[in-house]
């Protein structure tokens, strides 16, 4: 081991880029999970840290920031009214609309300051109206979200009631158009005046006031657990056949202990759990019987300890020694003294817990739970290698190479529950990614995928040796038994034989080679090799890699190639009735009646499975085109397909040119290929030309952008003297391509304006019926047709929707992979563009703050040299778009949120609510129509079995329950109006069933409504023929932020200088979703940056036109 003086630098790492994903075309069209990147614990679990983000700052308040959109009669309008419908808002804005159809296009523009959207910043925000935007009087519970501030009145009723019209429009009136603080309005009840006077003041406190500097980042303020609570269920549901399932949650006797919490402190501090572990063991150890009661305690590894009982103390200070490894030199060992002072904190109240689970409390008592769960993980913490929930070993099942130096280790996820049925502990199979524990040459050797021995390292192979090892564990080999361990900082910039280190204070250099020799008698055989940076960057250490190898038990956290996702993946791939006995053996291998922690604490854990009253919802009726032959259909175990059919509105493609980037590929197949796919398209429904503007070219792919532009421009050529435009751009790929999907996609749709749609090189061979059916339903939602709509649409009779013109959002956020640590999220927001079908949606996205979950464009102010303070954002984008579309406004909105941890419900519906109340209060003052806001998530760890797995009733092809299966009991929250639906069948492995949470809910809807509405909704996807495993607009807006990630500027290697704050070449363009106008007509406008978002480039603008078709499918 040589310590070297002087410190290198290492050179910057910036992240990956974000490699490509083909679309998915063709017959995988998968109702299953969700066609893009698997997470790398092929697990779905939310793991530990809560969930996809980190508490973000929110953003300032700004004073008088009201409805800007309206001076000069712009606003809403639609582009042309049928027949009166839904005339102009109220205020006076331009006359009423009288029959026939009348276009004023000076009264319709969209707000100019529309246009500039998205400069990738959070704006400043104005404080929430209260008794608009929240109910008053209504029970509250948080999650997350800090101190649990002043008691309220708690009223007991039924679920909080909406305010009335008046309080709402009163409440926008006087908080928005004047700016400034907003007002109380008395409600009618006045038991509930603290608590909307309350919520009124957290609002203020999360939105700090502040007229210096907005750039400066805002820290929230931890609102109140007591200021706000979700709605009660509304009832169970009873539309459907009833059914069992079962479910992967087993049965917890809550304990009728005394449960003590105790503060711990160990000096000197280390920050590894495990040493901290390995202290509190030997005290336990050494002192249970004499100073600890014989208690048995349970540690969280940091701060906390808990007892079942109190302590016989409530503070005392124990001396620990811990004996350092030996080191194989026969010298004395070293040993480790701390300090350890327990002091009694607590004591966690189970009375509480059993309230919650009775349903006469309305906070989850966050603590106890945390407790049981601690106490549960104990004995499995000293047997496996814990990671986030779960626990991982290679004796629960054989390790799987998964190549490239990783290994995939089986484990189990485990996690306390509160649900109707009392406690419920959630057990699930699960597998992850883990470094082989081999000598590094040999790992370095798998990693390049070649011998190494044969030609020297190029500097690529350097950055990827680095990236793959930093942060990595090992342990060295040359001295005998003593297998110290380090920690790998980085790689030397020289060869082992040029490196030279100071030997004493006179600066005698020695080479490492030299050294190792001499001190070890070791003679280094891969001196042309860099060494191992170990230790901190003052101060390295230089190791040579054939002298450490991989310490055993590391999991790999960073971004796993396409490779290794398909091996991992295929470990993971159990059919339903194999996983079930799995989760069964391991209940039985855990033996919870034995575990020592567990029976200390009282806690009993059932060894059945939770046997569940399901019910499976009917499929709806799908309405085709009347010159097919068949006219409607109902799908058959969540899949049809469309022989005989023509789509319901098919779209037009006259002007379509051929681009074939795949040398594999003939002209003449290319040719052959697009007619093919034309007549499809015609047979399908579309009117589709069968000849191409200009005759197939074949290309490079390292020329993308030059030939895409030469063709554009080529073909423009030819139409625009007779006024047409280009419909439709077919490309050819190689099924390998590397980042050409993702330029093809970014230049086509925020250069062009253009939409596009690849197939791949052996799609194009096969040329399978199949799919070229599915890619016509592509092309025809990209060209602005409709594949299908439910029947009961057209028909008016879909409850809460079919009433009064109701648009349904869509929105996610996808964070960069891990190991990406610049890399900005993405947010999207889709929503419904056709009433009463609801089948269309436009799409918006843009770039935010790293891992920031809340979705920061959803409303904005800014200040515009010339118009002053300038509302908009994506909601009112897409309101306004809405309206334009149908003749309508919005009477009723439904926003379906994707990808939100437990953790975060409180803060995200906080912020994303408001910001949709503010959306609507900026177009006109009393505009607030009624919001239901649910949370969807599929990353959790419940999975429902068929009660008899040989029951062909009770089963699809694929072994998993029905499509349509649907469970709002016993698993489910004590209280709340949450259900589990499995809207898909199952084509391999265990059917996830999403999870759907009900945060907000203005529109009243009942359990029956709200859930066959989302299962009836999973039917009207647009890629494929089956219904899907979430609601597609959720899906959608999935789809558009990793089509956005293409559209970043691609990230360098390490040894690149680019920082994500840069503002060069194309990244300048506004936000997506920005108007067309953006770049050009609000170059001048001030954009105020907050910190948190500072150094993020915004997304290049998408075209108009681009924006308002399903681009993203």
């Amino acid at each position: 081991m040589v310590r070297k003086r002087r410190t290198e630098l290492p050179t910057a790492a910036s992240g990956e880029s974000s490699g490509s994903a083909q679309e998915a075309t063709g017959g995988s069209a998968s109702g299953g999970g969700r066609g893009s990147q698997p997470p790398v614990a092929a697990t779905g679990g939310n793991g530990s840290g809560g969930g996809r983000g980190s508490q973000p700052p929110l953003a300032a308040p700004q004073q008088g920031a009201t409805g800007m959109g309206f001076q000069g009669g712009r606003g809403w309008g639609p582009q042309s009214q049928q027949g009166g419908r839904g005339g102009g808002y109220s205020g006076g804005r331009g006359p009423p609309q009288r029959g026939g159809m009348t276009s004023q296009p000076q009264q319709f523009t969209v707000p100019t300051e529309y246009h500039g959207r998205s400069r990738g910043v959070a704006p400043p925000q104005q404080p929430p109206a209260a008794a608009a935007a929240y109910e008053p009087g209504s029970r509250s519970r948080g999650r997350g979200g800090g101190g649990r501030g002043g008691e309220q009145p708690v009223s007991h009723g039924g679920p909080p009631s909406k305010p009335s019209s008046s309080d709402l429009h009163q409440a926008t009136q006087e908080s928005y158009a004047a700016g400034g603080t907003p007002h109380h309005v008395p409600s009618e009840a006045s038991s509930s005046r603290p608590a909307a006077e309350s919520l009124a003041q957290q609002l203020q406190k999360v939105s700090i006031q502040q007229e210096g500097s907005p750039s400066q980042a805002i820290q929230p303020v931890a609102p109140s657990s007591k200021s706000m609570r979700f709605p009660l269920r509304p009832g169970k549901g009873v539309t459907g056949r009833k059914c069992i399932v079962k479910a992967n949650h087993f049965f917890a006797e809550l304990p009728d202990k005394d449960l003590h919490q105790y503060d711990v402190s160990i000096h000197p501090e280390v920050t590894s759990r495990g040493v901290n572990r390995a202290v509190m063991e030997q005290l336990v150890k050494l002192y249970r019987e004499s100073h600890l009661g014989k208690r048995l305690p349970a540690y969280d590894g940091r701060k906390s300890l808990y007892t079942a009982g109190p302590l016989p103390f409530l503070s005392k200070e124990f001396k620990i020694i811990l004996a350092d490894e030996d080191d194989g030199t026969g010298a004395p060992r070293r040993d480790r003294d701390f300090k350890v002072v327990i002091k009694l904190a607590a004591r966690a109240d189970l009375h509480h817990l059993g309230m919650f689970l009775q349903g006469r409390q309305a906070d989850a008592p966050q603590e106890a739970l945390q407790v049981l769960d601690i106490v549960l993980r104990e004995l499995p913490t000293t047997r496996y290698c814990p990671v986030g929930r779960s626990f991982y070993s290679p004796t629960l099942g054989r390790r799987q190479p998964l190549g490239e130096g990783l290994e995939s280790w089986r484990g189990f996820y485990q996690s306390i529950r509160p649900t109707q049925m009392g406690l419920s502990l959630n057990i699930d199979m699960s597998s992850t990614a883990f470094i082989e524990p081999l000598p590094v040459i040999d790992f370095v050797t798998q990693l390049l995928t070649r011998d190494v021995s044969t030609r020297p390292l190029s500097d690529a192979d350097r950055v990827k040796i680095k990236k793959a090892l930093r942060g990595v564990k090992v342990e060295v080999t040359h001295r005998g038994n003593m297998r110290r361990k380090y920690r790998i900082s980085g790689l030397t910039s020289q060869a082992t034989r040029e490196l030279t280190f100071p030997v004493d204070d006179r600066g005698t250099m020695k080479s490492v080679v030299e050294y190792f020799y001499e001190t070890y008698g070791f003679v280094i055989q891969h001196s042309q090799w860099p060494c191992l940076q170990v230790g901190n960057q003052q101060r390295p250490n230089y190791l040579p890699m054939e002298v450490c190898k991989i310490v055993e038990g590391q999991r790999y956290s960073k971004r796993l190639n396409e490779r290794q996702i398909t091996a991992l993946l295929k470990v993971t791939c159990q059919r339903p009735h194999e996983r079930e006995l799995d989760i069964m053996q391991t209940v039985h291998h855990n033996a919870y009646h034995e575990d020592p922690y567990a029976k200390e604490f009282g806690i009993k854990i059932s060894e059945k499975l939770a046997s569940v009253e399901a019910r499976i919802l009917p499929a709806p009726w799908l309405k085709y085109h009347d010159t097919g032959r068949e006219k409607d259909c109902l799908p058959q175990v969540g899949q049809w397909n469309m022989m005989n059919k023509k789509m319901v509105n098919g779209g037009t493609v006259n002007n379509w040119i051929c681009i074939n980037f795949s040398r594999g590929v003939q002209e003449n197949i290319a040719r052959t290929f697009c007619h093919e796919l034309a007549q499809m398209c015609h047979i399908s429904g579309m009117a589709f030309n069968p000849e191409p503007v200009l005759p197939v070219n074949t290309a490079r792919p390292d020329q993308v952008e030059r030939v895409l532009k030469t063709r554009f421009h080529d073909a423009m050529t030819r139409l625009q003297p007779h006024g047409k435009e280009l419909d439709l751009l077919i490309v050819i790929l190689p099924d390998n391509n590397g980042s050409l999907y993702g330029d093809l996609k970014r230049i086509c749709e925020t250069d062009l304006g253009l939409v596009s749609q690849c197939c791949l090189h052996k799609h194009v061979y096969k040329m399978s019926k199949q799919y070229l059916a599915n890619v016509a339903l592509k092309i025809n939602v990209k060209v602005g047709g409709r594949n299908t709509v439910l029947v009961d649409a057209i028909s008016r009779r879909i409850p809460l929707v079919s009433d009064v013109p109701t648009i349904i959002f869509g929105a996610d956020v996808t964070h960069p992979h891990p190991g990406e640590d610049s890399s900005p999220s993405i947010a999207a927001v889709v929503a419904s563009q056709d009433w009463p079908e609801i089948t269309k949606y436009a799409g918006l996205v843009c770039a935010q703050a790293h891992r920031q979950e809340l979705i920061q464009d959803l409303f904005k102010t800014w200040q515009d040299p010339v118009r002053g303070t300038v509302a908009g954002g994506m909601i009112k984008e897409l309101l306004i778009s809405f309206r334009r579309a149908t003749g309508q406004k919005p009477q009723r909105i439904i926003f379906y949120r994707d990808g939100v941890s437990e953790g975060q419900f409180y803060q995200v519906l906080l912020y994303e609510l408001d910001a949709i109340r503010k959306a609507c209060a900026s177009l006109e003052p009393n505009y607030q129509p009624p919001v239901t806001f649910v949370v969807v998530q599929k990353r959790h760890h419940t999975r429902l079995f068929a009660n008899n797995h040989h029951d062909r009733n009770a089963v699809d092809k694929s072994g998993n329950i029905l499509p349509g299966t649907v469970v709002d009991s016993k698993i489910c929250h004590p209280t709340e109006f949450d259900f589990y639906l499995c809207s898909h069948a199952g084509i391999q492995g265990t059917s996830r069933p999403a999870h759907y949470h009900v945060l907000w809910d203005e529109n009243k809807f009942t359990a029956d409504g709200l859930q066959s509405l989302t299962n009836n909704l999973c039917y009207t996807y647009a890629r494929c023929t089956r219904s899907v495993s979430i609601v597609p607009p959720a899906y959608y807006a999935h789809l558009a932020a990793f089509r956005a990630r293409f559209y970043m500027e691609p990230e360098t290697s390490d040894s690149g200088s680019m920082t994500s704050g840069a503002a060069a070449g194309r990244g300048m363009g506004v936000g997506v979703g920005a108007g067309a106008g953006a770049g050009a007509g609000s170059g001048g406008r001030s954009t105020r940056v907050s910190a948190a978002n500072a150094a993020v480039r915004p997304l290049p603008a998408l075209k108009e036109n681009v924006k308002r078709v399903m681009f993203y499918c």
